[in-house]
């Protein structure tokens, strides 16, 4: 994705490139859901997509983007904090602004965006788990979207964990309505938060194997278990012969 329309598409005055003309490819996936076991029943099989990452974006972003952006670094320089150590890169796509921090410092930069008056994120609206794949060695995501209510802004956080090591600060602490949140990316994409005060299970039984929401996960042939009561699996329910 060519820089130099993402500062422009912040104004309105142009719309971002497509995806595939830039940034990180970490995949190509064929078919339309990505089934590579003759699975793929949707009439696109034949369908080849590169999936691509957004590339981290250059100076000026655009609009209050730098401002957000100077105000952050110089801030966490004076917590003795080289900016280059925690944000590992910055993207402006879509007109959003994420932030990518290294997981060991995701507590101190969100208590930063959240306190300092220059930035005042006070809202974090929830942190939703990704899983890629490809994406090899920060297979698992963790984006966090804050919400400057003094200043009116939107922006977004990222982290990447892989999944060896799938271990992410809890931000329950800085940010408490991320409590169930955090349960949520846990129950389904294996995401451990440490330091959350109660990381339990919130919609699946508590003995329930696996993670339901992450790619390596089977999409069928699995039994459900409502209340002690046992359901077969979809591929037993029925036949079709």
């Amino acid at each position: 994705m060519s820089d130099h329309t993402h500062g422009e598409g912040q104004n309105g005055n142009s719309v971002p490139a497509p995806r595939d003309t830039g940034g990180e490819v970490i995949r190509v996936r064929k078919g339309m859901f990505g089934a590579n076991n003759g699975g793929d029943t949707s009439g696109y099989g034949g369908l080849i997509r590169t999936i691509t990452l957004p590339g981290a974006s250059s100076r000026p972003y655009g609009g209050w983007f730098d401002e957000v952006a100077d105000e952050l670094e110089g801030a966490l320089e004076e917590q003795d904090l080289l900016p280059e150590n925690a944000i590992e890169r910055t993207v402006v796509d879509r007109d959003e602004l994420t932030f990518h921090i290294a997981r060991e410092h995701l507590v101190q930069v969100a208590r930063t965006l959240r306190d300092d008056p220059a930035l005042r994120f006070e809202l974090c609206t929830g942190v939703s788990g990704v899983h890629f794949l490809g994406d090899k060695g920060r297979e698992l995501h963790a984006v966090y979207h804050l919400r400057s209510l003094t200043h009116g802004r939107i922006i977004r956080l990222e982290v990447s964990a892989p999944d060896s090591d799938p271990h992410i600060p809890s931000l329950v602490a800085v940010y408490p309505t991320n409590d169930w949140h955090e349960r949520e990316a846990y129950d389904f994409f294996g995401l451990i938060f440490d330091g959350h005060p109660a990381l339990t299970r919130i919609m699946m039984p508590d003995d329930w194997q696996g993670f339901p929401q992450r790619k390596d996960y089977p999409l069928g042939g699995i039994a459900v278990e409502y209340k002690g009561a046992q359901i077969p699996a979809p591929d037993q329910r029925r036949s079709y012969s």
